[in-house]
């Protein structure tokens, strides 16, 4: 429900909410919080609340160190596993200098702006994310291990499935926030498991997967377990992506998934730097159906680009390089700019790759440009790139390089 100031504190009132967890993302997409007492909403409307800037990556500045949280009156939603005697309510904040502008190293206004500028020439763009996690069991002092919850693997069922019910569990928690899920299954991989999303506009499609992944590791621990989303946490086994589907309208008319195919094509290598942000990201490209060439095709899981099989709403083109490292406001920022110079630039689709590359001959692979193999690969490309530069923030592009040892 899109809250108002106003509603969200008859809200609070309402509902016994006595803390607020003002949220928001380090330029990792990491979520980051200060919870402050209900008596406060006012003041963090009119004022917002001050936080250190200089602690967190991307947002330090020279001088002066204090950035603040205003709250977006519309992401208001309840934290169902919290207590319901002095509950917990939650909202994303914008984060803006004393002054009131915006930090340009906030990425999810970095976001709005560009759905907003997409939207000036006719075009709405709409996500759903497939994420995949594993669920490891603790040691006795309550550490994570990497002992896998189960040994199940492609969409069994239980007993070898032992997930299910975390996975209801999670599934319907989300339901109570107004997210909402369309399946869950569990994955390849010993205690591999993947939630899929229906489809919504960038920003909120974002604060979803952002939400998803708190919402996912809080039910885990309350069932003794630990949720881990790194992009191959067990070497011998499946690594776990963030596919990500992608439709658009133009002029209210639905868009061709395969006319948002070209831009992204020819950008995804300078982009992969932020799709796939961690050292561990390239230990899952090219294998186990992770794309490891710049394709394109219908139904085929090795491409990059895959057309699923679907009639009109549901029609889609999915990314599937991304893995739950990558910030989402950044990476769907950077997205809807390729789709958009695709369209604009009218670049030609490639023929199909109607073969599974992964295991094709090095001569057929040979005929496909291939993703960047490692981290300091992928961050070579971005550097160098217009595109990028012209598209990430300035402090985010030398706070990511920075951290490329």
């Amino acid at each position: 429900m899109n809250y108002t100031p106003d509603e969200v504190m008859e809200y609070i009132s309402e509902e016994d909410v006595k803390f607020v967890r003002m949220a928001f993302c380090d330029i990792y997409g990491r979520q980051r919080n200060v919870a402050v007492m209900a008596g406060e909403l006012p003041r963090a409307f009119e004022h917002g609340i001050a936080f250190d800037a200089s602690a967190v990556a991307g947002f330090e500045m020279d001088v002066r160190s204090d950035l603040f949280l205003q709250p977006d009156p519309t992401t208001l939603k309840e934290l169902p596993w919290r207590p319901q005697h002095g509950r917990v309510a939650h909202m994303f904040c914008d984060v803006v200098h004393p002054d009131g502008t915006p930090c340009p190293s906030d990425l999810r206004q970095l976001l709005r702006r560009t759905a907003a500028e997409a939207g000036k020439k006719g075009y709405e763009f709409r996500f759903g994310t497939e994420m995949e996690f594993y669920l490891f069991k603790l040691d006795e002092r309550g550490e994570p291990t990497r002992e896998p919850f189960d040994r199940a693997g492609y969409m069994e069922v239980a007993p070898e499935d032992k997930g299910e019910n975390v996975r209801r569990e999670i599934c319907l928690t989300l339901e109570r926030m107004g997210i909402y899920p369309e399946s869950s299954h569990h994955e390849s991989g010993p205690g591999q498991n993947e939630i899929d999303f229906r489809y919504a506009e960038p920003v909120t499609a974002a604060d979803n997967a952002v939400m998803f992944r708190s919402v996912v590791k809080a039910i885990a621990a309350q069932n003794g377990l630990w949720a881990d989303f790194s992009p191959r946490p067990l070497p011998d086994h499946d690594g776990s992506g963030m596919h990500i589907n992608i439709s658009a309208r133009y002029q209210g008319e639905e868009l061709s998934p395969l006319k948002l195919a070209p831009g992204l094509l020819h950008r995804v290598r300078e982009m992969t730097f932020f799709l796939n942000p961690a050292a561990a990201s390239y230990a899952r490209l090219g294998r186990d159906k992770a794309p490891a060439f710049v394709s394109w095709s219908a139904e085929n899981r090795s491409q990059l680009l895959r057309l699923p099989a679907a009639d009109g709403q549901y029609r889609r083109l999915e990314l599937r390089s991304p893995d739950s490292a990558a910030n989402p406001y950044l990476a769907f920022t950077l997205i809807i700019r390729a789709c958009l110079e695709g369209v604009e630039k009218a670049l030609p689709l490639p023929q199909a790759a109607e073969l599974d590359l992964l295991r094709a001959s090095r001569q057929e692979q040979a005929k496909y440009e291939a993703l960047p193999a490692s981290l300091a690969e992928a961050a070579a490309l971005a550097e160098t790139s217009d595109f990028i530069r012209k598209t990430v923030p300035a402090p985010v592009l030398a706070a990511y390089m920075g951290g490329v040892g």
